[in-house]
């Protein structure tokens, strides 16, 4: 339960703590005085979007702390919790439980279990659909047991199957991959290609698109060579050769010019080769290509070169192999999971049967604890469907319908569009399960608004009667609702030249005798003030 709630820059609040205690807490007051505000700072701090214009006038952040009494909790020895939320202008948030740092939904989980709004625009608990089916089994104590064995092998059934897929998934997964490997495996292979190659086919490339310049350079030099030089030299080798037996220097020199002339002869040939290797045909041109676009496609999937290509390829080589060998291994999976299916489907039918049972039962209590607020053509229904995959509840999905005129179809709760139907109806279904509604705190904003002066007093013994079990922190304008509770807490708001403030104080017996006179009638005298006391005691008497 909250034992304190302190509020800071919100709205017209300045800086207010109001203490609440367990039971009925009823929050009355002027209309702007800042009733609504609690409620939107009991929100922010349940974790729920916040508008910056909700921030105090010429400040630049709200904070909002909550004290909650939760015996057993792991957040804290002596079962105080603090919770806080402080909201900057500029969108910072810094949200707390008992001086940890969270995040806001860390925020918001924690609080859902703790804390149920209930207020117009709200969206709350029980307005969630995926929280119907825990309701309803909340209805059941056969269930306990019963949803405890199958969550435990539901855990197991998902293990297996996660277990499964690690290994590559079920037959249809393991079989694509499979097929994928040995596609990758068999491009790869077909393209038989070797570690120097494209350096190779690059050069071979480079030449191919330099084929004419690289041929005029080796006809012109081969042309120089034989026309010039060779002649040249030949003519000097026949000049000395006259005077080589004259002096050994000649001789020398002779020898020497030989040796160079029979170099450029040799060189003269390999140019002469080289300008005949140069020439390509068209086909052999269209294969050097080919080849280096089928290797730069198999770069572009498999390795930065063709030696991360072969590495690739021996590991897919390992991968198909491994699949191939885990045959064995998935099969006793499967044979697992098929036991495990075959009992889980008998624990799921068994608590199907429990749960449309039950569901019979609580929709009849529902039913007339509609009647009695003043809902007598509306009808509430749970619907229950069956799902083709096990969930951690079974095979059930659960919903709550309401048809709130004769002649209408059933349709989900947030589908209802008056503010209190939705309230009454709220009000039927945490009627019937208030005992077993593990929420400490229920709040109402306005759960009075739209219905009529007999319906209120059926409002008001509901709340009366779920306080029992839960805090009930209600804001209203109802006069019979304020008689019924346990706390009178007067919201008013005081005004200067600069700015206005909000003020929580708890009334004692007579200032909420004449509260509640005042809501009734509008004046306060002696006829009024008998007429609240004369409420304030039938409340008393149940």
């Amino acid at each position: 339960m909250i034992t304190s709630l302190h509020i800071k820059n919100i709205g017209i609040i300045d800086e207010i703590t109001v203490n609440l205690n367990e039971g009925f807490n009823v929050l009355t007051g002027e209309t702007g005085a800042g009733k609504t505000l609690i409620i939107d700072a009991l929100s922010i701090i349940c974790g729920d979007r916040f508008s910056k214009e909700m921030i105090r006038k010429d400040k630049d952040y709200s904070f909002v702390e909550a004290c909650l009494y939760l015996p057993n909790s792991l957040y804290s020895e002596d079962s105080n919790v603090i919770v806080s939320r402080e909201i900057y202008s500029n969108g910072k948030n810094l949200c707390k439980i008992n001086g940890r740092f969270v995040t806001v939904s860390e925020l918001r989980e924690f609080m859902k279990n703790h804390i149920d709004i209930h207020g117009q625009n709200d969206n709350q608990k029980i307005m969630d659909v995926t929280t119907h089916i825990d309701y309803l089994d909340s209805f059941s104590d056969e269930l306990k047991e019963e949803k405890e064995e199958y969550k435990s092998l539901y855990n197991e059934y998902m293990t297996l199957k996660a277990e499964l897929k690690l290994n590559y998934g079920d037959d249809k997964e393991k079989q694509r991959t499979l097929d994928l490997l040995e596609y990758q495996l068999n491009e790869i292979d077909d393209a038989n290609l070797k570690i120097d190659e494209e350096e190779y086919l690059e050069e071979t490339k480079k030449k191919i698109q330099n084929m004419e310049k690289i041929s005029s350079a080796l006809n012109n030099s081969s042309m120089i060579l034989n026309d010039t030089t060779l002649d040249s030299i030949n003519e000097v080798l026949k000049s000395l050769s006259k005077i080589e037996d004259l002096d050994i220097n000649y001789s020398k020199k002779y020898s020497e010019l030989q040796s160079v002339y029979y170099d450029l002869e040799e060189i003269k040939k390999d140019l002469d080769g080289l300008n005949y290797d140069n020439y390509f045909d068209e086909q052999e041109a269209n294969n050097v290509f080919e080849r280096l676009d089928l290797i730069y496609n198999l770069k572009r999937k498999y390795g930065n070169d063709v030696e991360e290509i072969l590495k690739y390829r021996n590991e897919i080589r390992e991968k198909i192999e491994s699949i191939k060998n885990l045959e064995n291994y998935t099969q006793d999976l499967k044979l697992k999971l098929d036991n495990l299916n075959q009992i889980m489907n008998e624990k799921a039918i068994n608590i199907d049967k429990i749960r449309r049972n039950k569901a019979v039962i609580l929709e009849k209590r529902i039913n007339k604890e509609l009647e009695e607020l003043e809902m007598k053509n509306a009808k509430f229904k749970i619907n229950i469907e069956n799902e083709e995959e096990f969930n951690i509840n079974g095979l059930n999905k659960v919903e709550f319908l309401v048809c709130t005129n004769v002649g209408e179809d059933f349709k989900p709760l947030v589908k209802i569009a008056s503010g209190g139907e939705i309230s009454r109806i709220m009000l039927s279904i945490k009627s019937v399960l208030s005992e077993k509604d593990l929420v400490d705190t229920c709040i109402f904003d306005e759960v009075d608004t739209g219905i009529s002066g007999k319906a209120s007093k059926s409002v008001a013994l509901k709340l009366n009667k779920i306080s029992k079990s839960h805090q009930i922190i209600c804001v209203t304008h109802s006069s019979i609702i304020a008689a019924a509770s346990d706390y009178h807490y007067y919201i008013s708001k005081s005004s200067d030249k600069n700015s206005t403030k909000t003020q929580v104080g708890l009334l004692d017996s007579d200032k909420s005798i004449e509260e509640i006179a005042k809501i009734s009638s509008g004046i306060v005298n002696e006829m009024t003030k008998n007429y609240a006391l004369e409420l304030r005691n039938q409340f008393k008497i149940v």
